[in-house]
């Protein structure tokens, strides 16, 4: 029969290996450690300086002339590629060069692109074509990883790609284009809207041009009757608005103010009413007449851009938190209840043409 006391003496010796080998363990854990900490601090997991990871900074250019929603989609997914998106705006020699003058100038197209949502900072004055010099001053001084640009070729008088130096130093990445709108496009809407000012034009085109400019063209797009707004290839879905929402609501102490309008043609001046606007309270609600409303108080050639269009651009505005799609001419006090409205604001400079309304109410009406 084993003996008692040797069971016991055996147990104890495991005991006593068990603490020893968690003992060495540990001392030899915090040995790693703390040299870890003196010859490597950066690797110490007790040195809260350690280098955090790098944002990825992508780069993109372009004239902006006559912003609309589509360049904005542009930026949008371009600030998806990186963390911060820098964005150069070509001077106006260069486009005047290039295309022939812009319709806006410098200053408010850079005022435009820095009040888009998406944009961390704008260089002016950027080259119409992505040079060497330049291309090395975008890497060195702004540390850019990247450089963006749409999936339509963008090709000099020369035939050459503009985008050719950053392609091959393999620093470029692509982004859809955002189909049924362009710069272009626009003008040639602004341009069917022009009332017959001469009487060198035969009968029937100007009897035709002066239905359009009143809205009462009897062509049709659809097969149905025309409203005002010119002829749009734009298909709204309700991802793309998702995409371009704040996503923000509205806290419950939250000073709400409250501003309406077209907005159509989205402009330098529609960003500072609002920037303004928003600088009244905490939170920026801005509603949208649809395009009907637009027609019945500004006349039936207008809006240009349709309702979807206009809401779009409004949203990519950084001063705005939400938007009303569709929004009354005039606001309810049922209105202002249901959206908790602290303030409604409106400028005090209208177009005076033969449809503006007797609009002359505070420039601020605190909501009751």
């Amino acid at each position: 029969m084993p003996s008692t006391n040797s069971g016991l003496e055996s147990d104890s010796s495991s005991k006593r290996f068990l603490a020893t080998w968690l003992i060495g363990g540990l001392v030899a854990g915090i040995s790693i450690t703390a040299a870890l900490h003196t010859g490597w601090p950066e690797l110490s997991p007790f040195n809260n300086n350690r280098k955090k990871k790098r944002p990825v900074r992508v780069y993109m250019d372009g004239c902006f002339d006559m912003m609309h929603y589509g360049h904005c989609n542009a930026l949008r997914q371009a600030r998806g590629v990186g963390d911060q998106l820098i964005v150069g705006v070509v001077s106006d020699a260069e486009i005047t060069a290039n295309k022939g003058p812009p319709v806006t100038p410098l200053h408010e197209r850079m005022l435009m692109v820095s009040a888009v949502k998406w944009v961390d900072e704008v260089i002016p004055d950027a080259p119409y074509a992505i040079t060497e010099e330049f291309m090395r001053k975008l890497f060195d001084e702004y540390n850019i990883d990247y450089i963006i640009h749409g999936d339509d070729p963008c090709i000099m008088p020369d035939g050459t790609d503009a985008y050719a130096l950053a392609k091959k130093a393999g620093r470029y990445k692509q982004i859809k284009r955002t189909e049924g709108v362009s710069s272009t496009d626009i003008v040639g809407r602004m341009l069917l809207c022009v009332r017959e000012r001469t009487t060198s034009e035969s009968p029937s085109h100007a009897s035709l041009q002066r239905q359009f400019s009143s809205g009462h063209s009897k062509k049709y797009d659809d097969g149905g009757p025309r409203s005002g707004t010119r002829v749009s290839h734009f298909l709204p879905t309700s991802r793309r608005i998702v995409q371009f929402s704040n996503e923000k609501a509205a806290e419950p102490n939250s000073r709400i103010v409250y501003i309406d309008g077209a907005f159509d043609l989205f402009h330098a001046g529609h960003v500072e009413i609002l920037r303004l606007a928003r600088g009244l309270g905490d939170f920026l609600l801005v509603g949208i007449h649809t395009d009907q409303t637009v027609s019945a108080n500004r006349g039936a050639h207008r809006p240009i851009m349709n309702l979807h269009e206009r809401s779009l651009s409004v949203l990519a505005c950084r001063y705005v938190d939400e938007v009303i799609i569709g929004a009354p001419w005039e606001v309810s006090k049922d209105m202002i209840t249901t959206f908790n409205i602290s303030l409604v604001v409106h400028g005090t400079v209208a177009e005076d043409d033969d449809f503006e309304k007797d609009y002359k109410n505070e420039l601020t009406t605190p909501a009751r």
